[in-house]
């Protein structure tokens, strides 16, 4: 933030300010600037990449997941905390980007590496204060390690009753969860059949790792392998947000942006706070009213399970895209018949009134709410512990690639639809569109999305539940290896 901060303040950091030039007069950034502005966005995306995956489970570990008030602050830690990420970024959107855009880049640039300067100098004071779990070996490594011993003893046949006769060594300090047995996955059970070939040391573990693992090690990597296809479908899922975030703000353009009968017009770009408002407006009412009803209603911790918040969200955001469809329709005939304006660039601006997107916008936002901070805590509480920040950065992959897979979608589109009767679906003119019938194309592709995961969650065992057990088993951890 200091790098990019200095690119706006520093005059010889940015190209000249081109005043009333044409465009093509204005001189383009040296190969230097261009360089030094790319060091500050590389240092962004590392220090990010540090944060998003680590902040959640760092702060979920500050929890004793032993205790029933630990249980019940782990779930309330993940609203919060998408809460307040998200009441931060209306911050950003409004008053950050006034600042930059109608005062200065440097001052709006400034504040927020401020900011984290006072973020960085309250993490480490309050550093003695909290739960710090010691890191547990490489967790990739020990995954790998597993596929590699059960590829050597694919030939060798299972014992008849394997949780008997299998390596099952657990590290004295290990800070993982000990997992039951499950019979899903049972080639991988291989990599814990014990041959003459096979070592052990004084303390139980195999000499040769790479050649026989414990069940515990396998059993963990049964673990990550199920949730992959709950990862995948929340790919799929983000794609209806991506539309929310690009597409609505294309609606808002050629819409009636106007507050009432004043000459007030809410920016387009703005139109995206209706979303978070929504959410941070829902988040206090579901955890502190919602759950602790739910809660007396279901026994259940949390109300309802992790995987059936995240169907809810799924659920909610096909019925977004159906709403959106509708309204689009409506906005694309009023702009044919009774526009009000012309946007440059564009077209015809409908009478229909922006504030109509609200609907779709606000229920976009109840479905992140459901969805997004279902899967962060399906993560946390899935993984194993010394992976939970792997877990953590899952949510933020799919995110990226789902904004690929909408990008591809977006082409396939353009390509199948130019010749068509309609027209182009998604021209920049919305009026000679119809991105009405892309938003049911979302839909659509939501609904089949829909069906596969309830398919994954059917067939999906949480962690520690063993083979029938009950989903409550799967956060017993060893009192000793909690954090107090």
């Amino acid at each position: 933030m200091l790098v990019l901060t200095l690119t706006a303040a520093i005059s010889k950091l940015h190209p000249p300010d081109c005043g009333n030039q044409d465009s093509g007069a204005c001189p383009g950034p040296t190969p230097w600037q261009m360089a030094f502005l790319f060091i500050g966005l590389g240092l962004m995306v590392i220090g990010a990449g540090g944060i998003r995956p680590c902040n959640l489970a760092f702060g979920a570990d500050q929890f004793n997941p032993n205790t029933e008030s630990g249980k019940k602050g782990i779930t309330s830690f993940f609203n919060w905390y998408y809460c307040t990420f998200t009441f931060a970024m209306m911050i950003s959107l409004t008053v950050i980007v006034y600042v930059q855009s109608d005062v200065s880049w440097a001052w709006g640039l400034g504040i927020p590496a401020f900011m984290m300067f006072l973020s960085c100098a309250m993490f480490f004071l309050g550093s003695r204060l909290y739960v710090k779990v010691k890191p547990d070996g490489s967790p990739l490594a020990s995954t790998v390690q597993v596929f590699v011993a059960a590829i050597k003893k694919r030939h060798l046949k299972l014992p008849e009753e394997p949780w008997l006769t299998l390596h099952n060594h657990i590290p004295k300090n290990c800070i993982n969860s000990k997992l039951p047995r499950t019979g899903q996955f049972r080639c991988l059970d291989k990599a814990a059949i014990m041959t003459p070939e096979d070592q052990i040391k004084s303390d139980g573990s195999a000499i040769n790792p790479w050649r026989l693992s414990s069940m515990q090690k396998v059993e963990e990597v049964k673990v990550l392998i199920r949730v992959i296809p709950i990862w995948a479908s929340a790919i799929v899922y983000y794609v209806a947000l991506v539309q929310q975030q690009t597409y609505a703000v294309f609606q808002a353009l050629q819409s009636d942006r106007r507050v009432g009968n004043t000459h007030f017009k809410i920016p387009a770009a703005s139109y995206a706070i209706f979303s978070m408002l929504g959410l941070t407006i829902w988040i206090p009412i579901y955890d502190r009213i919602i759950v602790p009803r739910l809660q007396r209603l279901t026994k259940k911790e949390g109300g309802i399970t992790i995987l059936q918040r995240m169907a809810i969200g799924m659920i909610l955001a096909i019925f977004t895209m159906i709403i959106s469809g509708i309204i689009e329709d409506k906005r694309r005939s009023l702009a044919l018949s009774r526009p009000v304006g012309l946007e440059q660039r564009r077209g015809a601006i409908s009478s229909l009134s922006g504030l109509w997107l609200i609907p779709q916008l606000s229920l976009i936002g109840f479905s992140e709410a459901f969805t997004i901070i279902a899967e962060v805590e399906f993560y946390y509480k899935q993984f194993p512990e010394n992976m939970r920040s792997i877990g953590g950065s899952l949510a933020f992959v799919g995110f990226a690639i789902s904004n690929y897979l909408n990008g591809f979608l977006i082409s396939m589109v353009h390509r199948f639809t130019k010749g068509a009767s309609t027209g182009d679906w998604l021209p920049e003119d919305l009026n000679k569109g119809r991105l009405d019938y892309f938003y049911y194309l979302v839909a659509a592709l939501g609904l089949l999305n829909f069906g596969f995961f309830l398919l994954c969650a059917k067939w999906y065992k949480y962690k520690g539940s063993g083979d029938g057990a009950p989903e409550v088993a799967m956060e017993k951890l060893n009192p000793e290896k909690s954090p107090v």
